[in-house]
């Protein structure tokens, strides 16, 4: 699927935090994002994203064309609808809905577990985003890595796996990930034999779970599911060929 309708004079800039723990970036949203990019065969170039300069104070962000847009759900809108690409072209009605069940279950749920295994299990933040804060002056550093930590506690919180202990935690999204997996089977990608627009928030979100970098209960559990681990070294080779990414597979 390639881009047909513009043809701009620059490249979209897509801004995103960097590769990091192990990943083509640290935000399973950047992941999804660039990952739609290649997709579509729109041309890009990546530049270093500060949450507080995207349009909706978050990263990613593109600028295309003067415009800045964020929220990877409508940086995918815009260049499908800009650069006339459908990312689901050819899947039915009844598997579009399928596709958009399976993103918010990877978005609302399995998303708020990564952020919880790196923010508030303590050796997680210690070694992960703690070290976001090491250019900040060293009058006020801990200050603000206190003030963020306790922001991020409040939104897991609220998003619900703040709520519940590791063993609750791990249960459900153990359930979410019986479920992908029984929906992926024996398919190359979760609506058939090409790759859609679901396959890429999967990578982002699966890929963020299983790097080694962070020792987690859900890691091990989803390392329980072959087709999963498979599925997720297959689109890692497939769209980032040349990141050394560690094989989910072996570590099973």
């Amino acid at each position: 699927m390639t881009a047909t309708q513009s043809n701009p004079s620059q490249p979209i800039t897509l801004y995103t935090g960097g590769a990091l723990f192990g990943l083509p970036d640290a935000s399973p949203f950047c992941i999804k994002a660039e990952v739609q990019l290649k997709m579509a065969g729109v041309p890009y170039v990546k530049a270093q994203g500060m949450p507080d300069q995207g349009p909706k104070g978050q990263i990613p962000y593109i600028e295309d064309d003067g415009t800045r847009l964020g929220d990877s759900t409508f940086i995918r809108a815009h260049i499908e609808k800009t650069y006339g690409v459908d990312l689901d072209a050819g899947l039915t009605p009844q598997q579009r809905a399928l596709s958009w069940t399976i993103e918010r279950l990877l978005e609302n749920q399995l998303y708020w577990t990564v952020v919880y295994s790196r923010w508030l299990i303590p050796e997680n933040f210690a070694k992960g985003p703690a070290q976001f804060f090491n250019r900040v002056p060293e009058a006020m550093r801990e200050t603000l890595r206190q003030q963020v930590l306790e922001r991020v506690t409040n939104n897991v919180r609220a998003a619900g796996p703040g709520r519940h202990s590791d063993a609750e935690i791990a249960d459900l999204c153990d359930r979410s990930l019986s479920a992908l997996s029984l929906l992926l089977g024996d398919q190359p990608y979760f609506l058939g034999d090409r790759t859609t627009a679901v396959d890429a928030t999967a990578l982002g979100v699966l890929a963020s779970l299983l790097t080694p970098y962070f020792d987690t209960e859900v890691r091990r559990r989803v390392l329980k599911y072959p087709n999963l681990l498979a599925y997720t070294d297959r689109l890692m080779a497939e769209f980032y060929p040349d990141f050394a990414w560690e094989p989910a597979v072996a570590a099973a």
